[in-house]
């Protein structure tokens, strides 16, 4: 029997999606009806939902790839969780960890990237039901741009603040944009700072579906939207993107080569 290897997936907004000339592969939204049918076909294939660390503890065991194991993730506290996501998983029996950028969280609605955002109060009551949150730094910032007191104040407040709001320990962390890979000097200094502010594992776009030897704090992930029929979608969930990976790395490393010899 294979290692296991889980599938990570990552949404962002549950919407009807608008008309856009943005490539299919770097689309954001995800229609209810699809949404519904992912978790409709993750439920009816076997696939047990878990948390990132419960996926953690599962990768390091020695369960089989035959044990199907699925995290449902979420970037950017968009209010339509609530709204659209959060009843199709309840009636899935699905749970899913949502990653918060807590500028744009507050007691009254706020808007990020032109979409409502949760409220404090929505929050709770989603804790209180079983959804896990995570921190998406405070102002969604391209971190690997920021000074060094910049960058953990991003990764320290944005974990404190949620665990003030809910109550609950917040252990994971999802980076914003494109992690660089490339820059093995920011790797350890941003992985770094997640473990002295007690972090216990973390989320990133780097595309594939995580892996024994995967690094805690920047765990594959697979993005998912609107465009992914249930062919693609299981596709992806076996594996079938992870080639992609050699590419998004390499594409990385030459744009950080232009920029050093800029």
């Amino acid at each position: 029997m294979g290692r296991a290897r889980i599938p990570i997936l990552m949404y962002h907004s549950i919407q009807e999606s608008a008309c856009s000339t943005r490539h299919a592969y770097y689309d954001t939204s995800t229609s209810p009806e699809v949404f519904d049918a992912h978790v409709r076909f993750l439920s009816e294939n076997g696939y047990s939902f878990l948390g990132l660390d419960d996926a953690l503890d599962a990768l390091r065991s020695n369960a089989s790839a035959e044990d199907k194991k699925v995290v449902v993730t979420f970037d950017d506290g968009y209010e339509n969780f609530y709204t659209h996501a959060f009843p199709i998983l309840q009636k899935h029996g699905a749970t899913a960890t949502m990653f918060l950028p807590t500028a744009y969280v507050g007691a009254d609605p706020q808007r990020f990237m032109g979409k409502q955002c949760l409220t404090w109060g929505k929050i709770r009551e989603l804790t209180e039901a079983g959804i896990s949150f995570g921190a998406h730094s405070v102002t969604h910032p391209r971190l690997h741009r920021l000074r060094m007191e910049q960058l953990e104040y991003e990764i320290r407040v944005s974990k404190s603040e949620i665990e003030d709001r809910t109550g609950e320990a917040v252990r994971s962390f999802a980076y914003p944009f494109a992690f660089p890979e490339a820059d093995h000097a920011f790797r350890s200094t941003f992985c770094g700072l997640l473990t002295k502010h007690g972090y216990t594992s973390g989320v990133s776009t780097i595309i594939g579906t995580a892996h024994r030897g995967s690094d805690r704090y920047l765990l594959e992930r697979l993005p998912v939207n609107t465009w992914d029929d249930l062919n693609l979608f299981n596709a992806k969930l076996e594996g079938g993107y992870n080639w992609l990976h050699p590419l998004q790395y390499g594409f990385k490393a030459i744009r950080r080569g232009v920029s050093d010899g800029a």
